[in-house]
């Protein structure tokens, strides 16, 4: 189990794992919700398109104007989701700086992601190297107005070279 680490501890962590990792005969199973969405949970990031600024949505802006809310989720999930695609655990940490999306598990996924970096360096990935795929994504509800909520999900395998 792993709860709230700094960068630092990470990546070490991730360090001492890359061997367990790396072993055929181990299975790791990461387990996180993606966004956390509403008032309730205090995070209420909308962006109405890509070109604008995100902002925080309070529950009297009702319905904005640009995209629909879980649009702007979706979005903000998928950009989450390609940076985890890339393998590189400081994109990950920055991508969560930039936007504070409220993935819970976004400290397991960091040291994975620490681990991947230990075993296979970004200057030595290619196309033979580990990959990570999502094969699914939903959310428990299609967000439509400031006062509703919403839980995202996603699910994703890594594969690596023996």
């Amino acid at each position: 189990m792993v709860g709230s680490l700094a960068f630092e501890t990470e990546q070490k962590y991730g360090k001492l794992l890359a061997p367990y990792l790396a072993d055929p005969e181990n299975l790791f199973i990461i387990s996180s919700d993606f966004c956390h969405w509403g008032s309730r949970f205090g995070y209420t990031y909308y962006q109405s398109s890509e070109d604008t600024q995100p902002c925080d949505l309070s529950a009297r802006d009702g319905r904005p104007n640009g995209v629909p809310i879980w649009e702007s989720i979706q979005r903000l999930d998928s950009e989450g989701m390609d940076v985890i695609t890339q393998l590189d655990h400081v994109m990950f940490r920055e991508y969560l700086d930039d936007t504070s999306n409220t993935i819970c598990g976004n400290h397991p996924i960091s040291v994975l992601l620490a681990a991947v970096n230990h075993l296979y360096p970004k200057d030595v990935q290619n196309r033979d190297g580990p990959r990570l795929r999502f094969v699914k994504y939903d959310q428990s509800s299609k967000v439509c107005s400031a006062k509703d909520s919403s839980v995202s999900y996603a699910s994703a395998y890594l594969w690596l070279p023996c």
